[in-house]
């Protein structure tokens, strides 16, 4: 009997042994020292703030002073065609880097230092700030698309200025960067996206747990504490590191580390998924999907109806009926799968709904980047044009395309097919892996169809002609 027992605790502590392989250790970029040693240097990240902002300025002078019509306009096609659509890529790529370099991230920085009361971010801020960030990023779009200023460099320059603004009187009133990582709808926009992104700055637990120095949020001599209130020894995710390098810099211990990670990794193992956190997911998702759909001629029959039945020509109105049901769709859909799932897994529907709202997440970056192509690869040439307009170079009926449509065509389902297969393994991860989970067969079933169902959606969007930017 004992050595009946003895063998088979033998064999389960094998088994468990063979489960639970050691972890490889990370990659850490920081080893190479010529990256090293120029993220700890006194230029980084200057050395791109200081030019970018003065580029901002340019283009803002641009889109007050120069041509009218936004694909005459350098700055309305950097700022539309290039780094708009550019963005999600480089959020894939490497998380929230742009946040470092960010003209008005660097501009609130600078007033901070000169006039800055320094005082603490209030505390309802503080608990709604993705509410907060979503309410904006909804009020931008409908803005963006009632008054039209992706063809208006005109007001594509209030944009902007407001941007300035509002991250001066938040640079000058609160500590560190509160604008960034609470109200920024960029910011929130990027906080979404990086945790899908291949790239990771975090402290090495066993180094810090002995730390009491804690420079890496404090600050010390050697530069400013972490500006986006991130603590590296407890951070789980890349939602707000920006990669400044200001933690690096600050360390007396080199325990920070930069690694490459697998996309949507992060997303398996949330620890504490947050209500809030999956509704800017899917909220973004609804955004995508509305910008998709407004590119279309189906777009403008659908508010000619609106328009027809109520018996109005207010493009405000009109445009209002079809925005809120559009970017509200994927809301709902991911609030039913949530509730079907609480009848088969034993949870409830507000936990379903913030656990796999982070699904959504890399179904959101595909598509968004799958639109962005369209903007990048069929009117990419425009940004050369407008430069070369900037010095009386007339240009015009030359194609803007960078490829043919066909090519942009795959590319996009390639992208659908890419971000529909990595929100079902997430959602898959997230089922298999969390507790107290009845059926997470059901469970997975559930929520795999809302994400098929926007695949299915955005694919047949996407076999239609789109209208252009510019």
């Amino acid at each position: 009997m004992s050595q009946t027992v003895h063998h088979t605790l033998s064999g389960r502590s094998m088994r468990h042994g063979r489960d639970q392989k050691p972890a490889k250790e990370p990659i850490n970029l920081l080893n190479n020292r010529l990256l090293s040693g120029f993220l700890r240097s006194r230029w980084y990240p200057a050395v791109f703030q200081v030019p970018i902002l003065i580029g901002t300025v340019f283009v803002i002078y641009d889109l007050i002073v120069g041509p009218a019509d936004a694909d005459e306009n350098f700055g309305a096609t950097l700022m539309w065609v290039l780094w708009w659509s550019a963005l999600p890529i480089a959020l894939l790529l490497v998380g929230r880097l742009w946040c470092a370099v960010c003209p008005f991230g660097f501009l609130s920085d600078l007033v901070q230092k000169l006039v800055g009361a320094h005082r603490r971010v209030p505390g309802a801020l503080r608990r709604n700030a993705i509410w907060i960030t979503v309410a904006v990023f909804f009020v931008v779009t409908w803005i963006e698309h009632v008054w039209g200023l992706s063809e208006s460099p005109r007001g594509s320059a209030i944009l902007l200025l407001a941007v300035a603004g509002a991250a001066v009187v938040f640079g000058a009133l609160y500590e560190r960067r509160t604008w960034c990582r609470y109200v920024c709808f960029v910011g929130g926009l990027s906080s979404n996206y990086a945790r899908a992104g291949m790239l990771e700055l975090r402290g090495t637990r066993s180094v810090c747990s002995g730390c009491e120095v804690e420079a890496c949020y404090k600050g010390s001599a050697a530069a400013a504490g972490c500006h986006m209130f991130e603590y590296p020894r407890a951070m789980d995710t890349s939602s707000q590191c920006d990669y400044c390098a200001g933690c690096l810099k600050n360390c007396p211990n080199d325990s920070i580390r930069l690694s490459p990670r697998m996309p949507t990794r992060e997303l398996w193992t949330v620890r504490r998924p947050r209500v809030e956190v999956s509704f800017l997911a899917i909220a973004i998702v609804g955004i995508v999907l509305l910008e998709n759909l407004s590119m279309l001629p189906l777009w403008e029959q659908i508010t000619g109806w609106i328009g027809e039945q109520f018996g109005t020509e207010s493009t405000y109105f009109t445009f209002t009926f079809a925005f809120v049901p559009t970017v509200l769709a994927p809301i709902a859909l991911l609030a039913l799968a949530s509730r079907a799932a609480a009848q088969v897994n034993g949870r409830t529907t507000r936990q379903n709904f913030a656990q796999f709202g982070y699904a959504f997440i890399p179904f959101g970056i595909a598509v968004h980047i799958a639109h962005s192509l369209f903007h990048l690869l069929a009117e990419g040439r425009a940004v050369i044009f407008s430069f070369q307009g900037l010095f009386g170079h007339d240009l015009a009926g030359r194609s803007t395309a960078v490829v043919g449509a066909p090519t942009i065509k795959v590319l996009q389902y390639l992208l659908i097919l890419a971000g529909t297969a990595g929100a079902l393994y997430t959602a898959h991860r997230l089922a298999r892996g969390r507790t107290g989970d009845r059926n997470p067969r059901a469970s997975f079933v559930a929520n795999a169809a809302p994400i098929l169902l926007m695949a299915l959606v955005n694919a047949v969007l996407f076999s239609m002609p789109m209208a252009m930017v510019m």
